[in-house]
């Protein structure tokens, strides 16, 4: 990646997770880009930073074009689909580390249980997590992050933010995104030069995986700002499952369970 070393450290230590998301929300914003859903932009009261947010996304889209895109293309086009597939097998299985100790923070017996079995069967069956075979067995990924554990708990999610190279987020998960990264098993790779190359790893495998519907929403959203706003936020405010503590005045939950990722 043609970037410098500092801005590297910088960069990856968060993106990870905002990627991460960022690759959950995608396939649902191509699927109602190509059945005609997309509009123009309007006033939206989750979005008060419009703006701003406008702005940050033409710069990351020029900081995309430059930098990731051809990057993640090139890893495409160099490596093998197995070994593609493995790469990301072995991230999502260190993603379902911290999903296992959100799903205890939100009281989700299942989900902690399946996170923990996934973690294990794969770790010590799947060479490390290289091979998916926990989903061959049947055992469905619960992915939680901590930004959903505060929206289980009653927090909502805040106006909509667009973050520097990070992308869409909300005031929530802002706000989470330290302890998010804290919670990434790569921060604790030794030494320093292994954690910096599995976390630019990273953000190609996950920029490559996106490859196919961002060309989606290239070719059909009219306005790519506010319908990917729309739809990200529709994701993040957990329109499949309520908080805890609910006042039955409120028309919407806080917290979701993340969409499985797209199909690679």
């Amino acid at each position: 990646m043609t970037t410098t070393s500092n801005a590297t450290v910088v960069v990856s230590s968060t993106t990870h997770t905002r990627f991460a998301g960022v690759r959950r929300v995608l396939p649902m914003v191509a699927l109602a880009a190509l059945t005609g859903c997309a509009t123009g932009p309007h006033a939206n009261p989750d979005d008060p930073f419009e703006s701003y947010n406008r702005s940050m996304t033409r710069f990351n889209e020029h900081v995309d074009a430059v930098v990731l895109k051809p990057v993640a293309t090139a890893y495409v086009d160099v490596t093998p689909t197995p070994v593609r597939t493995g790469v990301s097998n072995f991230f999502a299985n260190l993603g379902d580390v911290w999903s296992f100790v959100n799903n205890v923070l939100q009281l989700r017996a299942e989900g902690a249980a399946n996170s923990f079995m996934r973690v294990n069967v794969n770790t010590f069956f799947g060479l490390g997590g290289l091979l998916d075979v926990a989903s061959e067995l049947g055992i469905e990924r619960s992915r939680q992050d901590f930004g959903l554990t505060l929206g289980r708990w009653g927090v909502g999610t805040g106006p909509y933010v667009v973050l520097p190279i990070l992308g869409p987020s909300t005031l929530r998960d802002t706000v989470a995104l330290p302890v998010d990264t804290m919670g990434n098993p790569i921060r604790y790779a030794d030494p320093v030069s292994a954690r910096n190359a599995l976390y630019g790893l990273r953000i190609v495998d996950t920029r490559a995986n996106l490859l196919r519907a961002g060309a989606v929403i290239d070719g059909a959203a009219l306005d790519k700002y506010s319908f990917t706003r729309d739809v990200f936020l529709q994701v993040r405010q957990g329109q499949s499952s309520e908080p805890l503590f609910k006042d039955d005045s409120d028309k919407g939950g806080n917290d979701g369970i993340l969409p499985p990722e797209p199909d690679r």
